[in-house]
């Protein structure tokens, strides 16, 4: 099974060229508009969520992150070693 497409021969009336040209840049124009259009719109969308995700976690006086920072353990937990300068290290 072979599958044909209709040859695209360049018309060679200078009419038709200029029109397909600027049916070409129309196209091309209306493209990059929508494109910067859909950018902007994804842009102001994102800056206006995260202006309100960081004033709605402002608000809130109780946020587990705030707590964490303010808190000073009294312990630190893990496993050190004693590294004495002058002696290598072997692990």
């Amino acid at each position: 099974m072979y599958v044909t497409m209709p040859s695209l021969r360049r018309s060679r009336h200078p009419l038709v060229r200029v029109l397909s040209l600027l049916v070409g840049v129309a196209l091309i124009g209306v493209l990059l508009v929508f494109g910067l259009m859909v950018a902007g719109v994804l842009l102001v969308g994102g800056s206006l969520l995260l202006a309100w995700r960081r004033w709605h976690h402002a608000k809130s006086p109780a946020s587990p992150a705030a707590a964490r920072a303010t808190h000073q353990p009294d312990v630190l937990e893990g496993e050190f070693v004693v590294i004495q300068q002058g002696r290598p290290v072997t692990h």
